[in-house]
């Protein structure tokens, strides 16, 4: 099985339960090796916040998210924003209209395809989707 990496909106919406098809979170489930980017980490964390002060979500509902949430990166192999990564982002995808975080989900993901070989993306953002494979 490939390795599969998750970037934020993959993961929220797997836990938030936004529309996602079920063989998403037995994929994650299922799988043997997960990575994600450091980055995912602190839009998780920004993401919950923004729902508390939405009020989006009681404080129990966001307390079950944020540990199955935080379940999920725990079996993550977290890589980090290196300065090569971050210069990958400054030229990927330039016909793509990406948000620099995103940019910055799809850099981390070509290098770990690079130096792993077999890794899937996996992402509910259908624009870094497509920019992953061009």
């Amino acid at each position: 099985m490939a390795s599969l990496y998750l970037d934020t909106s993959a993961v929220l919406s797997v836990v938030l339960e936004q529309g996602t098809p079920p063989e998403l979170s037995e994929r994650i489930r299922a799988a043997t090796r997960l990575l994600t980017s450091r980055l995912s980490l602190v839009e998780t964390a920004r993401a919950f916040h923004r729902l508390r002060l939405d009020g989006t979500l009681g404080e129990d509902a966001l307390a079950d998210a944020a540990r199955d949430v935080d379940a999920i990166w725990a079996r993550c192999h977290v890589w980090e924003l290196t300065p090569a990564v971050c210069r990958s982002a400054a030229t990927v995808a330039p016909r793509h209209r990406l948000r620099t975080i995103d940019t910055l989900h799809l850099a981390t993901y070509l290098e770990a395809r690079r130096r792993l070989g077999d890794v899937e993306l996996v992402t509910a953002d259908r624009r870094l989707e497509e920019a992953a494979g061009s």
